[in-house]
Order: C-alpha cells, then structure tokens, then sequence
C-alpha cells in the first residue's frame, strides 16, 4: 500500500446521490462514510514490497480494487468482481480527505506534463473509454451520445479520439449542449418534449442516417427507448447511465433488428490508456472542470454539483498548494 497526501478531487453525481438519498440500487449507507472517487495526490510513505513507487511521485487512483483473485481478475475483468473494494461505494470510505491510503498497485504515476486535475479527471475519463470499448467505436463510425453531463462529454471526447466521424448529442440543457460542441461534437439536438421515436427521427435527419452506435448516458427510461428506436439495425446501444431498477423498453424493436445491447460497469484497464492520451497531448480534458473549491469548502462544492451549475466541480485537498 501507499499513503498519499490528496490533492484534487472531483465531485460525481454518484457522490452527490448517497449524500442526499443515502442509497444507489442495494448500495446503501449504513455507516458514515467519506465520498469521493475522482482524485489524484502525492505519495508521502510507501509499504515496504511497493517498487514502482516513491515518496514525492505524482499519482492518480484508480478506486475500484479487488480485493481476491478470481476469474473475473484472470480474465482482465477485475470490474465485475464481486469482491472488489470501491472508494465511496459502501461500506467503503472513498478519498475527499487530506491524507489516503490505497493500493500501490492502482495508483498510477503522472507524467510532469499531466496535472494533478487531470489526474482525478482521468475516473470519469475511464467510463468514456470503456463504453466506447464496448460500443465498438472504430474509424469513420457514427455516434449519438445521449446526455451531456461529465460522462456524456468524456464520450463525445473519447469517441472522436477512437475514429468517430460525427457524434451528435442530445440533453435537455442548451449550456450543456454548447460545453459538448466544446469538446468536440459535431450536432447537438436540445430535447424538449419530443417523443423517443421523434428524438430518434431528429438523430436520423442530423447525421443524414441512423447512427450504428448509441451511448446513452442519462439512464432516463424515455432516452433508453430513443437509443433503441435510434440506432442502426445490426448496431450497438451501451447504457451507462443508471435510472430504475425496472425500465420499459422497445426489445422486441432491438431484436428484430440485431440491435445489440450492452452495459457497462465502471471501467477496467483504462489508466494506463489515459494516461498515454494525455502526456501526449492527443486529448484535452481540461475544459471539462468549471468550478475549484478548497476542501473546507466542500458543502458548498456539493451544492454546486447538486444544482446541476457547471460541469465538474474539483474540491482542493492539499492546503500548500497555490495552483489551480
């Protein structure tokens, strides 16, 4: 294990959801516990078998840990792990704090190029890589990303970096809509009180055809109904957004047409990936943070968040520090 000194952590929505309900599905807060799962620091002590890492390197973390090896871990599919250890995922304390210790192993040093801000931007990051993964995003492809929050963004930004030829976006804000032309998409449709089968038809006529690829980020049950009725016969929707345990969906729609669906849970073996991504300056990730707070500041922070104001707010954890 490693003891690091924290430095910036971003605020998710999921941080924001235990805190104001207490409960994700069966993941239920019991017990106090401290949130936050985007983050980056400063190794300070290092355990004695840890050889790829010293006091002073600059790291990010990856949150999600297994704690046994099973075939899940064999197979490169730590994620679905059922004993994985995850930051503020209860009972598990995440790292808003000023000194954390995690697993060296998951801990990734930064290049002198990468900020620490980049570095606990690289969480939200590793959901974009791994639904584009999933999705099959691939050169000349064309993507309809639905919703336009921090992991719409990651998405839209992920996807034109893998090859995709035009991504449109819906969301329901126009502000939202302008941060994704931003980063890089090329159409954004504001939805207002369009029918699923509407918003599909205003995908088709913006793109001039029906997309093979939809990442549907909201986990509203109607934006699941349009990324069916949407995408292309033989092509792919991945969910990512997570909404009711129960949802109506068109699935006789998808299976007549060879629409494959597929989820995702977190993300695995994406760091590393980013990481080289951002050293080498192929993606910019930066636009992405609109609010800085100190950590003393954090139920301010919070309050951001939960009113839905910028994009993402990063929570500063390390008081010597004077840069951004």
């Amino acid at each position: 294990e490693v003891l690091l000194r924290m430095h910036s952590v971003g605020i998710c929505g999921s941080d924001v959801h235990y805190w104001q309900h207490g409960r994700i599905g069966d993941f239920v807060v019991k017990d106090p516990m401290v949130l936050g799962h985007e983050a980056s620091g400063t190794v300070i002590k290092v355990g004695s078998g840890v050889t790829h890492l010293k006091p002073g390197d600059r790291v990010a973390i990856e949150p999600g840990v297994p704690r046994e090896m099973d075939e899940f871990c064999k197979s490169g599919r730590y994620n679905l792990s059922p004993t994985i250890f995850f930051c503020a995922t209860p009972p598990d304390d995440g790292n808003l704090c000023r000194y954390y210790k995690h697993s060296a192993s998951y801990c990734y040093k930064l290049p002198d190029n990468v900020t620490f801000e980049e570095g606990a931007l690289i969480e939200p990051l590793s959901v974009g890589i791994h639904a584009c993964k999933r999705a099959g995003v691939t050169l000349g492809s064309k993507v309809f990303v639905s919703g336009s929050g921090p992991i719409g963004l990651v998405n839209v930004i992920v996807a034109k970096m893998m090859g995709a030829a035009v991504v449109v976006v819906t969301d329901l804000s126009a502000s939202r809509l302008q941060k994704a032309k931003e980063v890089g998409a090329d159409f954004t449709i504001q939805v207002k009180n369009e029918t699923p089968q509407e918003v599909a038809s205003k995908v088709e006529s913006v793109l001039g055809c029906m997309p093979e690829i939809t990442v549907e980020c909201t986990g509203a049950q109607a934006c699941i109904q349009a990324g069916i009725y949407a995408t292309r016969s033989g092509g792919t929707l991945v969910l990512v957004g997570l909404g009711p345990e129960m949802v109506t969906v068109p699935i006789v729609n998808a299976a007549v047409r060879e629409v494959d669906i597929r989820g995702i849970f977190r993300y695995c073996n994406t760091w590393p990936v980013a990481i080289a991504l951002l050293a080498s300056k192929r993606i910019n990730i930066k636009p992405l943070v609109t609010h800085r707070f100190p950590l003393e500041k954090a139920l301010e922070a919070f309050e951001t968040t939960k009113r839905g104001e910028g994009v993402k707010v990063m929570l500063k954890c390390d008081p010597t520090d004077q840069n951004p």
